[in-house]
C-alpha cells in the first residue's frame, strides 16, 4: 500500500527490501503483526484487515522507529503502543475522510510518529540510535563479508548524481538511503507498473528542476522529501486516484512544486518542536486536489478513478473498456424504438423541416419500400401509407402523463398548425425523463392517463393528425411533462440498422436521417438460458480441470456476479433482457469461469443470424505481448493495441421452443491494422439451458459441460 499496490509479488519485494536495514525491517514487521492482531481484536473483518488500509501506517511507524531508536525493552513496549494508536487513527481518518470519498493516506503514521518522538524524550529507556553511522557493521552482522562486498559494489557504482539521487530517494520511502534498495524497488516497479515508474521518475525530475530554478534551500531537498512527498504526489495524482491521461500527468507535475512549497512552510512550523515534516505535504496536496476535483459541476476531462484496482494500468484499461459498454448502461435509461418491424428515419435531429431550435432533438419515422416510397397506389389517402394505423409502442416502462385524443387526421398534403402535435401521448419514465409520441390516430389509444405501461405495450396507432402533411410518427425525449416541452438529446439503448442487406447492432446512440432501423427481437430460449437469478448454481466440468460451482450473487451495489469458490473467482455480468454481457473478472485465469467470461463476453439475446456483435476486451485480457510494456508507457496518451471480440449465432434449431442454438465467438489482437487470432469459442444452448461451451486457444482446447 505504500506504493499504491496490492500486488503480492511487488509486496514481497518491498518486504524484503525493508530488511536491507535489518533493524528497520524487523521493527516494521513487528509493528505490522501487532496492527493486524489489534485490527482483528477490534472487530474488523478479514477483508478489511487484508486490504492493508488499517495497518500500513503501523508498518511506516515501525520502519521509522527502527531507524531512529535503539532497541530495548522500553522500545518494544513503545512500538506496540504506537502500532495500536496507528490502527485507531487509521480507522478514524478512513471513516471521517471516507464520507467525502477522500483517502486517509499516511496521516495516521505522521501523527503517531510525532506522538512517539515527543513522548520518548520523557522516557530514559528510549534513546536515539547511532547505528546508522555504522550501518556497514549491521550489514556484516547480517550477511558477513559477502554482503558487505555486494552492498559496497552497489554504493560504488559509477552512476550520474541524478540517478543515484533518484535511487536513494526511492529507497527513502522505506526509511533507507542506499542505491541497492533503490535498484531493487525500481526493477520491481518496472514489473508491477510502467506508468507508476514513469510518474516516479517524472516527480523526481520536476522537483529537482524546480528547486534549481528557484535556487531553493538545499536542506529541504533531502532524499526522504524527494521520495515520500514529491515522487508519491506524482504517482497518486498522475495515475492512481485519477485515471492516467495527458491532463493527469500535467497536473501531477504542477502539484509537485506545490508540495515542495508546503515542505518549506510546514518545516518552519514543525522544527520548533523538533519534529520532521514526514509525508504531511504529500497528504495535504493529494487530499486537497482530490477534494477540489469533486467540487466540479461536470466531470471534466480528468476522471476520478471510479473503481480502484490498485494498478494505474488496470485502472486505465478497465475504465477505457467500460466507458462505453458499461457506464452508458448505468447512466442512460433504456429506451427502445416505439414500433414493430423496420421503419426509416424521415427527419433526424436538427432536421431541415420542423426540427429546429429548442425542438430540434426529435425523430420522425415512416415505413418505406425498397424504392424508398412511403405509400402504395396514388398516395392521396392516409390509408395508402405503409405506416398509417400501424401499432405505436411504449419505448420503456412508465406512467402515462398526458394524452390528446380529439384531433382528426389531415387530408394528405395539408397541415393542422393550430393543433401542432395532433394526438399525442406523454409517458413519464423517471424524474426528469419523459418521452412524447405525436401525430397519432384519433380513437386508437389503448391506454388511459395515469396508467402504468411496460416497454413494448401498444399505446396507440400511427396517424396523420396535427402538423403532418403525410402519416408519420414523431418521437422525442424531454425533461418536463408538457406537450410543448423542449427536446433533449437522448440515445436509444439498442437497435438494428439495415443497409444494403447488412445488419449492424447500434448501442446507446441516436439514429441518423435516412437510416432504416428496427428493434432487436429477443429469443425466449436465449433469454431463459442466460437468465441467472441470485442463488442459481451452475456446475461446470471439463477434462483436466476440477469441477467448479458458480453461484450467482448480488453485491451491496446491486451488481450481479458469478462466484466460484473453488478458484476464488468473480465474474460480474449484466442481463437487461436484450443483451447479456460481462463487465469485470477477478481471480484465477486458469479457471473455467474465466474461459466462459471470454467466450460469452457479450451476447445479444436474439437468433437473428445477420447480427454480428463486436466489442473490446480489457487491454490485458490475454497474457503478455512483446509490445505490452511499450503500450503501458504510452497508454495515458495513446492506445495502439486492442483485443477485439466478435460473436454471432452460428446455428439455430430452435423449433417450437426447443432445439439447439450455437453461438460462436472469437478474440483477435489488433495491432494497428493487423489482426491476430487469439481464441475461438462456441456456446451451446439446448432447450433453453446452457449445455456446454468450448474454447480453443493457441496451445489448448477446453470442452466444458454445464449443468444446473
Amino acid at each position: 500500500m505504500l506504493f499504491f499496490s496490492n500486488n503480492k509479488f511487488f509486496a514481497s519485494v518491498v518486504f524484503l527490501t525493508t530488511f536491507f536495514n535489518p533493524y528497520t525491517g524487523l521493527a516494521g514487521f513487528i509493528a505490522s503483526l501487532v496492527a493486524v492482531l489489534v485490527a482483528y481484536f477490534i472487530g474488523f473483518s478479514r477483508e478489511q484487515v487484508k486490504s492493508g488500509l488499517y495497518t500500513y501506517s503501523a508498518v511506516l511507524v515501525g520502519l521509522g522507529m527502527g531507524t531512529f531508536y535503539e532497541f530495548s525493552a522500553g522500545f518494544w513496549i513503545l512500538l506496540a503502543l504506537a502500532a495500536v494508536l496507528s490502527v485507531l487513527l487509521s480507522a478514524a481518518f478512513i471513516a471521517k475522510l471516507g464520507k467525502s470519498n477522500l483517502p486517509a493516506l499516511s496521516l495516521a503514521f505522521i501523527f503517531t510518529l510525532w506522538v512517539v518522538i515527543l513522548s520518548s524524550r520523557e522516557f530514559a529507556v528510549i534513546g536515539l540510535t547511532q547505528r546508522n553511522i555504522y550501518w556497514l557493521n549491521e550489514m556484516y552482522a547480517t550477511g558477513g563479508t559477502d554482503l558487505i562486498r555486494l552492498v559496497q559494489w552497489f554504493e560504488n557504482l559509477s552512476l550520474p548524481d541524478v540517478v543515484t539521487g533518484y535511487l536513494r530517494s526511492l529507497s527513502a520511502i522505506l526509511f533507507q538511503s542506499n542505491i541497492a534498495a533503490g535498484i531493487v524497488l525500481t526493477i520491481a516497479l518496472l514489473f508491477f507498473s510502467r506508468i507508476a515508474l514513469t510518474l516516479m521518475i517524472a516527480g523526481y525530475a520536476i522537483a529537482i528542476v524546480f528547486i534549481q530554478l528557484m535556487d531553493g534551500y538545499a536542506g529541504s531537498v533531502n532524499y526522504y522529501n524527494l521520495g515520500t512527498n514529491f515522487m508519491l504526489v506524482s504517482v497518486a495524482l498522475g495515475g492512481f486516484y485519477i485515471i492516467p491521461s495527458v491532463r493527469s500527468f500535467f497536473w501531477s507535475l504542477i502539484t509537485v512544486p506545490i508540495s515542495y512549497i508546503l515542505v518549506i512552510a510546514l518545516w518552519k512550523i514543525t522544527y520548533t518542536w523538533g519534529l520532521p515534516v514526514f509525508s504531511l505535504p504529500f497528504c495535504i496536496t493529494v487530499i486537497l486536489f482530490l477534494y477540489v476535483l469533486q467540487l466540479r459541476r461536470t466531470g471534466g476531462k480528468m476522471v476520478l478513478t471510479p473503481i480502484q484496482y490498485y494498478s494505474p494500468e488496470e485502472n486505465l484499461y478497465r475504465y477505457s473498456n467500460n466507458k462505453e459498454r458499461v457506464l452508458n448502461s448505468f447512466y442512460y435509461y433504456h429506451l427502445s424504438l416505439p414500433f414493430m418491424g423496420e421503419w426509416t428515419v424521415s427527419q433526424g435531429y436538427n432536421g431541415s423541416i420542423t426540427h429546429k431550435g429548442d425542438w430540434g432533438k426529435a425523430l420522425d419515422f415512416v415505413i418505406a419500400d425498397k424504392e424508398k416510397k412511403t405509400y402504395q397506389g396514388s398516395g392521396s389517402l392516409p390509408e395508402q401509407f405503409y405506416c398509417y394505423n400501424k401499432p405505436v409502442l411504449s419505448p420503456a416502462d412508465g406512467i402515462v402523463e398526458e394524452i390528446i385524443d380529439y384531433v382528426d387526421d389531415n387530408p394528405v398534403g395539408e397541415n393542422n398548425v393550430l393543433q401542432n402535435w395532433g394526438n399525442t401521448i406523454v409517458i413519464k419514465h423517471a424524474e426528469g425523463l419523459y418521452s412524447k409520441l405525436s401525430h397519432l390516430k384519433k380513437g386508437s389509444f389503448k391506454v388511459a392517463k395515469g396508467a402504468y405501461i411496460k416497454k413494448g405495450d401498444i399505446v396507440a396507432a400511427c396517424g396523420n393528425s396535427g402538423r403532418s402533411p403525410e402519416p408519420h410518427l414523431h418521437f422525442q425525449v424531454q425533461a418536463t411533462p408538457y406537450f410543448d416541452s423542449k427536446t433533449i438529446a437522448y440515445p436509444l439503448a439498442y437497435f438494428l440498422q439495415h443497409e444494403g442487406g447488412n445488419t449492424a447492432l447500434k448501442t446507446y446512440t441516436v439514429p441518423q436521417e435516412s437510416d432504416t432501423i428496427s428493434n432487436i427481437v429477443p429469443n425466449m430460449q436465449l433469454q431463459q438460458a442466460f437468465e441467472f437469478p441470485p442463488g442459481f448454481i451452475l456446475k461446470v466440468t471439463a477434462q483436466g480441470y476440477k469441477e467448479e460451482e458458480w453461484e450467482v450473487m448480488v453485491s451491496a451495489f446491486n451488481e450481479t456476479y458469478f462466484y466460484c469458490r473453488q478458484q476464488h473467482a468473480y465474474a460480474y455480468f449484466i442481463n437487461n433482457g436484450t443483451m447479456f454481457y460481462f463487465t469485470n473478472y477477478f481471480g484465477n485465469h486458469r479457471s473455467l469461469l474465466y474461459h466462459f467470461y471470454k467466450a460469452a463476453y457479450k451476447v445479444v439475446l436474439s437468433t437473428d443470424k445477420k447480427i454480428t456483435i463486436t466489442d473490446t476486451y480489457p487491454q490485458n485480457i490475454f497474457g503478455r505481448h512483446p509490445l505490452k510494456w511499450i503500450q503501458d508507457l504510452l497508454a495515458p496518451f495513446y492506445l495502439f493495441m486492442k483485443m477485439k471480440y466478435t460473436s454471432h449465432v452460428k446455428q439455430d434449431d430452435n423449433m417450437m421452443g426447443g432445439g439447439t442454438i450455437v453461438l460462436e465467438s472469437r478474440a483477435d489482437q489488433q495491432l494497428g491494422n493487423k489482426l491476430q487470432q487469439k481464441m475461438t469459442a462456441r456456446v451451446v444452448i439446448t432447450n433453453g439451458k446452457l449445455q456446454a461451451f468450448r474454447v480453443e486457444l493457441s496451445n489448448k482446447q477446453i470442452e466444458a459441460i454445464c449443468g444446473n
